[in-house]
């Protein structure tokens, strides 16, 4: 068995894992549209990219102080991969303004690589220690289409109102 028809088989089994009788994903955190909900797979905050087109999931290792971004397909059915090599972002966390630049992640598993990719990473010492801050992500392009400005508090989430282009 090669390792992309294991990780086929793995992806699958996670999905079956995470998803409710009404098919949408279920976990601690969710938000809810119209009469269903969906959750991120990881547990993470997310965020909605205009009117679930897609979704960009946060998820915060306090310990390594890393944060990690995933972008998601609508209604969170699986990764998104963008062509993107960076996600920047402002934070301000206990009055203190902080900027990050989230990383593509390549994956060696699934023949993600830096413009082709749907998870990026960055590394910050005051990520350890914040438990709360609001952030704005400077612009994220999925499937042809551009969101900016978009502005959510880690770890409640919300669902902005993207500027698309």
């Amino acid at each position: 068995m090669t390792m992309k028809n294991l990780f086929a088989i793995l992806c699958v089994s996670a999905l079956a894992c995470f998803t409710g009788c009404d098919g949408q994903p279920k976990s601690s955190h969710s938000h809810s549209h119209s009469g269903h909900h969906h959750d991120p797979p990881h547990g993470g905050t997310a965020i909605d990219l205009g009117d679930e087109e897609a979704h960009l999931e946060f998820v915060l290792d306090a310990a390594t102080g890393k944060l990690t971004c995933y972008v998601l397909k609508g209604h969170m059915a699986g990764f998104q991969r963008i062509t993107q090599e960076t996600i920047e972002m402002a934070a301000t966390v206990g009055g203190k303004s902080e900027s990050l630049t989230l990383k593509a992640v390549a994956n060696a598993g699934t023949g993600e690589k830096a413009g082709d990719t749907s998870q990026f990473e960055a590394q910050a010492d005051w990520l350890k220690s914040a438990k709360s801050f609001d952030a704005e992500v400077k612009s994220v392009s999925v499937r042809g289409k551009s969101y900016a400005a978009l502005k959510f508090n880690f770890p409640k989430g919300s669902a902005p109102e993207a500027v698309k282009k």
